[in-house]
Parts: structure tokens; sequence; C-alpha cells
């Protein structure tokens, strides 16, 4: 993969940087923070300059075009190409020895997407914007391509449905299991305390696309 190519020949200095937690370090300009903000620009651009002419007008208006991009930069996108890259074990090595045992308690999924977009970041100051956006469209590939596959933003549905009928959905986490780094939420997608449909995932947000999925399919069958 290019990306991890990139990260490899990243100067020391700013490798370094992007494994900083700002908990690390006393000056927080020297975590990986303002690398995560440029990166995150930096994705965004990569993905819809990817986008723009493969998907034609005729189909692909800016609405459903900037669903397709949400979903493929966002942060349960970021986080799984990091655990492509082997990221949380390089954070871990990267922890001072002090707080090396606790490193796992920081490694969130936003945590994670962070340190993701602070690596496109420090790539796109070291190797400019061509070679860093080559590599993150061949990182996210399998993200943009779920995106396409399946664009749709279950929870808009689902309130699109309850709104006809003058209801409105809550979403609850029932359940959790793993360590904070590697945790699954089972959600309830509710209505007048009724439970429409349950879903899972890697993080909250996850877990409620999930639930609405389910909680439409429910509706639509009645």
């Amino acid at each position: 993969m290019e990306f991890a190519r990139l990260l490899d020949e990243l100067p020391p200095g700013l490798a370094r940087q992007v494994f900083t937690h700002a908990s690390w370090t006393e000056r927080r300009g020297d975590s990986y923070e303002r690398l995560a903000f440029l990166g995150d620009s930096v994705l965004s651009l990569a993905v819809t300059s990817h986008l723009y002419p493969r998907l034609g007008p005729e189909r692909y208006g800016a609405g459903r075009l900037t669903k397709i991009r949400a979903a493929a930069v966002s942060g349960d996108a970021c986080r799984a190409v990091g655990d492509r890259l082997g990221l949380p074990a390089r954070l871990r090595g990267a922890a001072p020895e002090g707080v090396r045992a606790d490193a796992d308690t920081l490694l969130t999924d936003r945590v994670l997407a962070s340190i993701t977009e602070a690596l496109i970041g420090a790539c796109f100051l070291q190797f400019g914007y061509e070679r860093t956006a080559t590599a993150v469209v061949e990182a996210f590939t399998p993200e943009i391509e779920a995106a396409l596959t399946n664009p749709t933003d279950h929870k808009s549905a689902l309130q699109e449905l309850l709104a006809q009928r003058g209801a409105v959905v809550r979403y609850r986490v029932v359940e959790f299991e793993g360590p904070p780094h590697s945790r699954t939420y089972r959600v309830d997608a509710t209505v007048d305390g009724r439970t429409l449909g349950s879903g899972r995932g890697r993080s909250k947000k996850q877990a409620e696309q999930d639930a609405a999925q389910a909680a439409v399919k429910h509706l639509k069958a009645q």
C-alpha cells in the first residue's frame, strides 16, 4: 500500500507528531491535532476529486455526491484505514514510558480516526498533494466502493418515514463490549418506548445506522 510507504518515509520528527497524543506533551501544538485538521481537508479534496469525474451529473447531483463522500471519509472509514495501516500498534509504541501501559485506553474510534487524518496531513506537508491524494484514494478504496454501493443514510430515511406519522425516533445504547480501543455497541431505535430496530457497530454512529436500517425494514413491512 502506497500510504504505508509514505508513512515509512516520513521524517522522524513529523512521524513522531502524528503519534503524539495531546496528553503526552506540554505544548498542544506538538500533538497530532493540527495535522488532523489539515488532513481532514486533504482527505475530503482527494476523495471529491476522485468521485467527481467518475460519477455523471445525470444520476449524481450535489446532494447525492455529498452523502457518498461523507460515508467514504467518515470517522468509521478513517478508523478502518487506520486499522489496516497498523496505526494502533504505532501509537502504543510512541507512548512515553510512564503512560505506555495505559495507551490502549486512548485508542478510541475518534482518536484513531484523527491519527489517520494526521498522517494524511503530514504526508501532504512532506510529499505534496498529488502523491498524497493518490495514496489516500488507494487506501480508502474499500470505503469509497462501499459508499457507492450503499450510500443510503438510514437515519435520515427513518426520520422521513416517521415524520409522515408525526413520530420521533430515539437511539439508546443498550449494550457494549470489548476494551475502549475495540468496542462493539448495540443500539435500539425506539419510538414512544417501542423498539423498532436494533443494530450493532464498532461505533455508536455505525450501530445507530444499523438500527435505523432495521427499523425502516420493520416499518415498510407493516
